[in-house]
């Protein structure tokens, strides 16, 4: 073989395995081997989303919250993001939000508050990404505090969220 055809066919080798997926893709899913993350506190008034180690801050993100931020939570479908400490009690890597990390909210008050009012508590509130259908996502872009109660940050954020912090973890919610 000449070395012009033995050239063109090295660099179609080289074109090709640029553009697999095995060896090219990014994953969404992160490691993170720095300090634990021990709580998380989301300044709803802020709309700011602290990782703690202990009293340090480890990283610090902008949120957007339900469509009616004020207030805690009272029942399903009012918008309000709760308020209160809770913990992360699960993970859903096929979220409809590219990644997500769920609060172990409604607790027991929240449930019997709820039923005196002659209503449910709601559920399923979540630190999430973007909407993966791209409709969701651009109304998510050009509304502020777009989700039905949860916290929400960039894609990349989640990521970042979803590999340091572990089931388990403390989060406070507050005003």
């Amino acid at each position: 073989m000449d070395r012009r055809a033995f050239g063109f066919g090295a660099a179609a080798s080289l074109a090709l395995a640029g553009c697999s997926t095995s060896g090219g893709a990014v994953s969404r899913f992160h490691s993170y081997d720095g300090p634990q993350v021990t709580s998380i506190v989301i300044n709803k008034g802020a709309r700011k989303l602290y990782l703690m180690h202990n009293e340090d801050i480890l990283r610090e993100y902008e949120v957007d919250l339900g469509f009616a931020p004020l207030g805690h939570k009272a029942f399903e479908g009012d918008g309000k993001t709760p308020e209160g400490t809770y913990v992360i009690d699960r993970r859903n890597p096929n979220s409809r939000y590219h990644l997500s990390v769920g609060i172990s909210y409604p607790n027991s008050q929240d449930r019997a508050n709820a039923h005196a009012q002659g209503k449910r508590p709601g559920g399923e509130i979540f630190i999430h990404g973007e909407p993966n259908n791209g409709k969701e996502r651009k109304r998510a872009a050009r509304v502020d505090d777009w989700t039905a109660g949860c916290i929400a940050v960039s894609n990349e954020e989640i990521e970042e969220i979803y590999a340091m912090v572990q089931d388990g973890t403390a989060i406070a919610l507050r005003p």
